[in-house]
């Protein structure tokens, strides 16, 4: 059962920024450069990309709020809130109302104890039991996360199909995706073989839950209201490329929300320097291709949010309504 303990030691410098082995250095957005936020009396705690030639999946965010949906969430309208340091929001982003939610109050993540399961790629049996503890790690995780905001917090149902199915977002599996999240159902549903097919039969751990920890943060934006607001501002854009805008900002949320996940379970798991560099490669393979649907942002972007949601380890990092435009291409 995982665990939670407060962050200590050496994984931290005395600015809270947490330095990963062969993490390199990236431009982080200047609204996540202040000091992280506690709360509380206790610890406070990507689709439709295209398959290359290695055989990696795209992950789809399906989240509709009612019916059969095949794109992903949409955010919404003009913001200047202020950013931290008093620097205006950019007023290009449209997304005045997502960028302020309790989850950017919750304080930084603590340090959860799950260690990573046995795993073999093609046991489904071994898979499926995978899936299973790591999900339960990120209930444990989220719950805590968010009861520090006030946030009421249920998991997600968890629906691991090994054969084609329907859910309220429609039938399954889509063409290229073998995991999505469906808001009508709050199902988080994954493709017990699917899965690995799209992931080249990796047998990397690390692979997998990105993948899940990247689907189980739309539950989290769900669960915290950012998608229901979402939604409703994509509905009211009348332009697809700024629908797509809104829902490029949506995903790279959800890759800085799994990257929390994953830094916050680096010590047990363990995520050294090349699980580390597994990860960022395959947020590099799951976003957009170079021709095709623009939802998922860019293979730097992908890698820079998954790289800084791992770094910074705090959820107001992750507050990608308020980035550059060039952050969320």
């Amino acid at each position: 059962m995982a665990q939670r303990t407060a962050r200590t030691g050496p994984a931290a410098d005395a600015r809270g920024t947490r330095r990963r082995p062969g993490t390199g250095s990236y431009p982080l957005p200047s609204y996540a450069r202040r000091p992280r936020q506690r709360l509380g009396l206790g610890v406070t705690l990507v689709l439709l990309t295209g398959l290359t030639a290695m055989g990696f999946a795209a992950f789809v965010s399906v989240s509709a709020l009612s019916g059969p949906s095949g794109a992903g969430p949409a955010p919404q309208g003009p913001g200047a809130a202020p950013m931290a340091g008093g620097e205006p929001a950019p007023q290009d982003s449209g997304t005045g109302a997502l960028a302020a939610d309790p989850l950017y109050s919750s304080g930084e993540m603590s340090q959860v104890t799950c260690p990573a399961p046995r795993l073999d790629a093609d046991d489904p049996a071994s898979m499926e039991n995978f899936l299973h503890e790591i999900t339960g790690c990120l209930d444990t995780a989220w719950s805590e996360q968010l009861a520090d905001s006030g946030v009421e917090f249920d998991p997600p149902n968890r629906i691991y199909w090994y054969t084609a199915g329907q859910s309220p977002c429609g039938t399954y599996p889509a063409a290229g995706s073998s995991a999505f999240y469906c808001q009508a159902n709050e199902g988080l549903y994954l493709g017990i073989q699917d899965i690995v097919e799209t992931s080249a039969k990796s047998n990397h751990p690390e692979r997998y839950t990105f993948l899940l920890s990247h689907e189980y943060a739309h539950h989290v934006q769900g669960e915290a209201g950012v998608l229901s607001r979402f939604h409703s501002v994509r509905a009211g854009e009348g332009d697809d490329a700024a629908k797509d805008g809104l829902t490029r900002r949506n995903e790279l949320q959800a890759n800085c929300l799994g990257g929390l996940f994953l830094g916050s379970v680096s010590d047990s798991y363990p995520i050294d320097a090349q699980e580390h560099a597994n990860i960022l490669a395959d947020a590099e393979r799951r976003a957009d291709p170079p021709r095709g649907d623009r939802t998922h942002g860019s293979p730097d972007n992908g890698r820079m949010w998954t790289d800084h949601g791992m770094d910074r380890g705090d959820p107001a990092a992750c507050n990608t309504w308020q980035a550059r435009k060039e952050l969320v291409e």
